[in-house]
């Protein structure tokens, strides 16, 4: 399953550092873990559990990023199999 364009927006969004953001993205529940920078790296996606846990798919993010300029080489999201609790 490839993360399509509208949730790939989503993503692409700076949030607060070191955090984990709960919100609906349609019909899925999503948990977004950010980096020191706000950027997100891990994606859970799927429908939220009673005790909070996202069953369904979980994402990584590959962000590698020139130490020099800063500027950003790769990013891509890789699938990582499912999410459960």
């Amino acid at each position: 399953m490839n993360i399509k364009q509208p949730l790939l927006k989503l993503l692409a969004k700076t949030y607060e550092p070191s955090t984990v953001i709960n919100q609906s993205f349609g019909q899925y529940d999503l948990a977004i873990k950010t980096d020191d920078k706000g950027r997100p790296i891990l994606l859970f996606i799927g429908k939220k559990q009673p005790n909070g846990n996202i069953k369904g798919e979980r994402y990584a993010r590959r962000l590698k990023i020139d130490d020099v300029t800063g500027a950003v080489i790769k990013d891509h999201w890789e699938h990582k199999g499912p999410a459960t609790p």
